[in-house]
C-alpha cells in the first residue's frame, strides 16, 4: 500500500469544523466491548459536504478515518486508534419513492426507520437484518444477511445506487452501471475504499400477515434435512434455525419458518409442513402482522438492556459452512467444553444459505451452492477479561477446524486477523480489493480496525 506523509500530532488543527470534538466518548468502544480504542477525536458532519471536505483534509495526512453508524461491530473494526471517527447520525434522512419501488436512505439512518418509511408505502426491502437498530451504512459494509437470504442474497444485492466519499475526499455516485470496481468495492467490501453516504435500495410489495413456524427437532440430521426443504419451498419467505440447550447437556434444534399470507391460507397446516420430521407435540404456529414479525427482536433488546447483558462483552464468531459440513460440525461444536458458555448466556443461530443468491463480488463463500450460517452469540460475564481471552482463543481454534472443511469467516466476527489471513479470506478477490484500494484511499486511511493491510 501507498505511504501517507505529513501526519497531524495535533488534532487543534481540525478546528475550522465546528462540528469536531476531541471527547471521543462512546466512539472509544463498541458493542463488542472488547478492543477499546484511543481516536484523536469524533467528526459528526452535518451535510455530505462537510463529510467530504474532513476527509479530504485528513487523509492526505494518513490520519485513520472510520464511519460510525449505528456501533455495532464486535472487535473495534468500527474503532479509528490515533485517528477520528466520523460520527454518522445526522445523515439519517429516508425517502421512499413508490412508483420506482425505491427508497434512498442516509447512511446514519437505521434499518427501523427504514422499515417504517417503507412500510407506510406498502412495501418492503426483499432482505431485512433480524436487528433494525443498525445503520445503513454499516450494515451494506458487511453485505448483510437475513431470514430471507436463502432465496434473495444480502441486503446489499438490492442496493441500486451508492453516493460514497472516498479516502481520496471524492464524491462520487456508483452503481452496477457507473463506476462498478467502486460500488462492487463497497458493498460488503469493509469500508475499505469510501464511506458510504447514503444507498438507495429497492422495495417489493409487503405482505399483510404472516403465519410463523416454530418447528422442533431432536437430531441434527433431520433438523438440517428439514431446514433445507423448507428453504427450497417457495411458499416460505423466512427460514432460519436455532440450538437450543436440552436436558441432560444436549441441544435441541429450532426452525423458525414464515409465509406470508392475505388471510386466505389453506386451513390445514399439515399442506405446509407435513412431510417433515419435527416433533408435532411442540411445535408452536402463529399468525403476526408484517411489522411485528420483522420487529420481533424489539423487544428481546429491550430486556437485554434491562438485565444489563447488553452492555457486556460480546465475543461472538460467525462462519459460513458448506451444508454438507455443517451437519456433523454443529454437533461437536456445541459438545466443545470451549462453547459450553452457549448454554448459559448466547444463541446459537443456523441459516440456510445459497451461494448463487449471493450476489456481492467481496462476500466470501464456502465451494458449493448449499451452505449454512453459524453464528455463535455469546455474552461473556462483566470484570472477567480472562474469559473474553478464552472465548476468542476458542474462536480462533473453531475457525481454523472451520477451514479445514471449506468454511468461511463472516468478518463480523470477534476474531483477531492477520494480513496474510485476510490475503487467504479474499483469495482470489484480494489483488481487485487491493486496486481498488489503491485507487480510491491511496493514503490507505480508511477503516484500519480490520487489519487489511501492513
Amino acid at each position: 500500500m501507498k505511504k501517507a506523509t505529513g501526519v497531524i500530532t495535533r488534532p487543534d488543527s481540525l478546528f475550522p469544523f465546528p462540528e469536531f470534538t476531541a471527547d471521543a466518548g462512546p466512539a472509544a468502544d463498541d458493542f463488542g466491548h472488547i478492543v477499546g480504542s484511543r481516536p484523536l477525536g469524533v467528526f459528526a458532519p452535518p451535510s455530505v459536504a462537510a463529510l467530504r471536505d474532513f476527509v479530504a483534509l485528513v487523509g492526505p495526512r494518513g490520519l485513520p478515518v472510520t464511519a460510525r453508524g449505528g456501533g455495532y461491530s464486535v472487535y473495534g473494526q468500527g474503532q479509528a486508534e490515533g485517528g477520528f471517527v466520523v460520527e454518522l447520525s445526522a445523515l439519517d434522512e429516508v425517502r421512499c419513492a413508490p412508483a420506482t419501488r425505491t427508497l434512498t436512505a442516509g447512511a446514519g439512518a437505521s434499518w427501523s426507520e427504514v422499515v417504517r418509511t417503507a412500510l407506510a408505502e406498502g412495501l418492503t426491502p426483499p432482505v431485512l437484518p433480524d436487528h433494525l437498530g443498525g445503520s445503513v451504512g454499516g450494515l451494506l459494509s458487511t453485505g448483510g444477511l437475513g431470514g430471507s437470504s436463502h432465496r434473495h442474497g444480502l441486503v446489499a444485492d438490492h442496493v441500486r445506487e451508492l453516493e460514497v466519499v472516498t479516502g481520496a475526499g471524492d464524491l462520487v455516485t456508483c452503481s452496477r452501471e457507473r463506476r462498478p470496481d467502486l460500488f462492487d468495492a463497497v458493498l460488503a467490501g469493509l469500508g475499505q475504499c469510501a464511506v458510504i453516504v447514503s444507498a438507495t435500495l429497492e422495495l417489493v410489495p409487503a405482505p399483510t400477515l404472516v403465519r410463523r413456524f416454530r418447528l422442533y427437532h431432536h437430531s441434527p440430521g433431520t433438523f438440517f434435512a428439514d431446514q433445507r426443504a423448507l428453504a427450497r419451498d417457495d411458499r416460505f419467505s423466512h427460514v432460519c434455525g436455532q440450538a437450543r440447550p436440552a436436558l441432560g447437556g444436549t441441544w435441541d434444534y429450532m426452525i423458525e419458518a414464515v409465509v406470508p399470507h392475505t388471510r386466505q391460507l389453506p386451513c390445514d397446516d399439515t399442506l405446509l409442513t407435513g412431510g417433515l420430521a419435527h416433533d408435532r407435540n411442540t411445535e408452536e404456529i402463529e399468525n403476526l402482522s408484517y411489522e411485528e414479525f420483522v420487529r420481533r427482536m424489539d423487544r428481546d433488546e429491550r430486556i437485554l438492556r434491562t438485565t444489563g447483558e447488553w452492555q457486556r462483552p460480546h465475543p461472538w464468531l460467525t462462519l459460513l459452512l458448506p451444508e454438507e459440513a455443517a451437519a456433523g460440525f454443529v454437533p461437536t461444536v456445541l459438545a466443545d467444553h470451549a462453547q459450553s458458555g452457549l448454554r448459559a448466556c448466547g444463541v446459537v443461530q443456523l441459516r440456510p444459505l445459497t451461494s448463487r443468491t449471493l450476489r456481492a463480488p467481496l462476500l466470501r463463500r464456502p465451494p458449493g451452492d448449499l451452505l449454512c450460517l453459524l453464528s455463535l452469540m455469546r455474552t461473556a460475564p462483566p470484570g472477567a477479561p480472562e474469559n473474553v481471552r478464552e472465548a476468542v482463543a476458542a474462536n480462533r481454534a473453531l475457525y481454523e477446524r472451520a477451514r479445514e472443511l471449506g468454511g468461511v469467516l463472516h468478518p463480523t466476527s470477534a476474531l483477531p486477523m492477520t494480513c496474510g489471513d485476510w490475503r487467504a479470506h479474499f483469495g482470489p478477490a484480494w489483488e481487485t480489493l487491493t486496486r481498488a484500494k489503491n485507487r480510491y484511499d491511496p493514503h490507505s486511511v480508511l477503516t484500519r480496525g480490520y487489519g487489511l493491510w501492513p
